[in-house]
């Protein structure tokens, strides 16, 4: 926090495990305190990395041989895009959305390491790259469309073998291959299946079927047999088409009647995935419907979906969570009176912006450790690092942008705003919980203010993390009382 503060970036050493501190040997300082830096050795390709950049692009990319004591050669640079790279043998593969919104896959050669002599192994195509692996044998990709993950199978010159049979019905997680056992590692989940690992023999990856074998299953004490989801799509105000994930118990009545609750998020390249719905389930099978939009501002469809609900577009976010609970009225799951809303963070801005831009349409809101000052909100802890995602106050077209949608100066004297639970941490040092504070204090002294107004705050946590497990229960119970109370359940 001092660092950050005085604007001192971090440094980066190697540590020799039993030996003094005062050994550690430096390798690495940002050369701006905003950025982030990292440093890797490539186990099986005998180099080592060095990158530094910020949350959307690799600003430096250096290189050099283990053990040289050589300086690193930079092999890319960029202010626009993002590069991680992986030495395996003679070649290097690098995971990049250069001049590629929806990623794509390169190589070289390890002796011929810079940007120049980069190629193509893995094209950017419609659907979103989200991750590689390579066997002896083959290039693994898995890639999402239209936001389920699956499997593709490639020769290491990029050409095109199948698509992977998988072992069950959902969505991949993740997928790697382990050298050291010669094993391929699936990871699985679905809204109602939980966390599952299955592995395989990387050869038996081009058959027909192959054999995969459960290696963990995750353990949940929740009856989910009677809970059913589906991925269903909706069209935003400027026509844009949106998924959304709805889940509630088999057989509901489509009667326009059923409590509902609607999740969001939209920013900072986070997006919404088919995955366990857990403590959700106990809202669920007590009758509600939960429903999750995957907003403009996450990574659903790749970097262009990301940068349509940021900076001057951050408004489609917000249009795009209101015609979520728009569809789910028309759709007649449930009603404005049924209807309750929740996020957290970048999360809270989007409840707060919608609740002052469409009080009609909400019965209730949780609003979790906001942003909600948005003029001002680069001038407390860490969220200067954000302007890149929101926008600069201190710049005209940039604040007046800003100021059109910062919760806080939207509210309207005389409208009455659904019954919120605000909550915060004391000790948040990612978001001020002042943004929490003003925006309770300003609707509670609204003169047209009718619906409750509460603001909770956790002097035991910071931004949501650092609780104990009891306490982790006892604040879902809170926001879960509040939300089925306000709902009639």
């Amino acid at each position: 926090r001092e660092m950050i503060d005085k604007q001192q970036p971090y440094k980066i050493y190697r540590h020799k495990i039993g030996a003094s501190r005062s050994s550690d040997e430096f390798l690495l300082t940002p050369s701006n305190p905003k950025n982030v830096a990292s440093v890797s050795d490539a186990r099986y390709g005998g180099v080592t990395f060095f990158s530094e950049g910020d949350f959307y692009a690799t600003h430096s990319l250096k290189m050099k041989k283990i053990g040289s004591k050589k300086e690193p050669k930079e092999i890319y640079s960029s202010k626009k895009f993002r590069a991680y790279p992986y030495a395996l043998e003679d070649k290097i593969y690098i995971f990049t959305n250069h001049e590629a919104p929806n990623f794509k896959m390169m190589v070289t050669d390890k002796d011929k390491p810079e940007f120049e002599n980069w190629t193509d192994l893995y094209p950017e195509g419609e659907t979103v790259l989200e991750s590689y692996s390579i066997t002896p044998k083959y290039l693994i990709i898995q890639d999402k469309k239209d936001v389920v993950s699956r499997v593709k199978l490639y020769d290491l010159n990029g050409k095109f073998i199948k698509n992977v049979e998988l072992p069950e019905v959902g969505n991949v997680s993740s997928v790697s291959y382990n050298r050291d056992v010669d094993k391929v590692f699936l990871a699985m989940t679905s809204f109602t299946s939980p966390y599952k690992m299955y592995t395989l023999n990387p050869d038996d990856l081009a058959k027909a079927t192959p054999k995969w074998e459960l290696y963990y299953e995750q353990e949940v004490p929740i009856d989910m047999s009677d809970i059913e989801a589906k991925i269903d799509f909706y069209t935003s105000k400027d026509g844009t088409k949106v998924p959304i994930f709805i889940i509630h118990k088999k057989g509901i009545k489509l009667d326009g009647n059923n409590p509902t609750l609607l999740y969001g998020y939209g920013g900072f390249n986070v997006g919404m995935s088919p995955s366990f719905i857990g403590s959700r389930a106990m809202f669920v099978n007590r009758g509600g419907v939960y429903a999750i939009a995957c907003l403009r501002g996450g990574d659903e469809y790749g970097e262009k979906w990301h940068q349509d609900g940021m900076l001057f577009k951050k408004q489609n976010t917000f249009d795009d969570f209101i015609a979520a609970g728009e569809y789910l009225i028309s759709e007649n799951y449930t009603n404005t009176e049924k209807l309750a809303i929740q996020g957290g963070s970048n999360g809270g801005l989007l409840v707060g912006a919608v609740i002052t831009q469409r009080p009609d349409l909400f019965k209730a809101a949780i609003c979790a450790v906001p942003l909600l000052d948005m003029v001002r909100f680069h001038k407390f802890l860490i969220a200067r690092y954000w302007i890149p995602e929101y926008g600069d106050p201190d710049k005209k077209d940039e604040f007046q942008n800003i100021l059109s949608y910062s919760p806080y100066h939207n509210i309207r004297m005389g409208i009455n705003t659904p019954t919120t639970l605000v909550t915060a941490g004391e000790n948040d040092t990612r978001v001020d919980p002042l943004h929490a504070k003003k925006f309770v204090a300003a609707l509670q002294n609204n003169p047209g203010q009718k619906n409750p107004i509460m603001l909770y705050m956790d002097f035991d946590s910071g931004h949501g993390s650092g609780q104990s497990t009891e306490k982790t229960i006892n604040n879902l119970e809170l926001q879960m009382r509040f939300i089925m109370r306000e709902l009639g359940m």
